[in-house]
């Protein structure tokens, strides 16, 4: 989780010295917002667009940014938009279903050079690999980056209680998943 004090001191030289303060702003986020993106899309190039166009799009906001939520909840829901943006051309630019993207995905998570986690981990990525996608966002928010559900619903503007619901359901859906390997 990001401080609040590093969002204040980002914000703060945000308005005096933009062009450090969106560099400072970059470097702080860019990791966790690259492995957030790189979670839902997959495939690296997909992620790195999906990144640059985040942070155009925060360069460009800035003026817009309210400070109603911390840094961290407004670049993750754009980057959140993003990533669904890449997914959903992908889709639309193919005949593939959503499951067919799916095990498209998940063999190329088996083949990726990036992914060097153990068979126990590759038998999860393919699990959130068939959730359905606002379910396989709201697992990955939770479950690796950790956040709150009270950030989660400022990044996806949804319930609370929509969001631990989706939650416990992806939580249920990968727990099957897994039985029946």
């Amino acid at each position: 989780m990001e401080g609040k004090d590093c969002d204040r001191d980002i914000t703060d030289l945000l308005q005096k010295d933009t062009s450090k303060g969106f560099r400072l702003l970059v470097e702080r986020y860019s990791r966790k917002l690259y492995w957030h993106i790189r979670r839902l899309v997959i495939l690296h190039e997909d992620a790195d667009d999906a990144l640059q166009n985040t942070f155009m799009n925060a360069w460009k906001n800035l003026g817009s940014f309210r400070h109603e939520s911390s840094l961290y909840t407004w670049l993750y829901a754009i980057a959140t938009n993003e990533a669904l943006a890449i997914l959903n051309r992908r889709n639309k630019n193919g005949t593939a279903s959503l499951d067919d993207l799916a095990g498209i995905l998940a063999r190329s998570v088996e083949g990726s050079t990036w992914f060097d986690g153990d068979e126990a981990q590759r038998k999860l990525q393919n699990a959130i690999l068939k959730l359905p996608e606002k379910q396989r966002v709201v697992f990955n928010l939770r479950y690796y980056d950790e956040m709150p559900y009270e950030d989660m619903s400022k990044v996806l503007n949804t319930s609370v209680g929509a969001l631990k619901a989706s939650y416990h359901h992806a939580v249920k859906k990968i727990e099957e998943y897994l039985q029946t390997l």
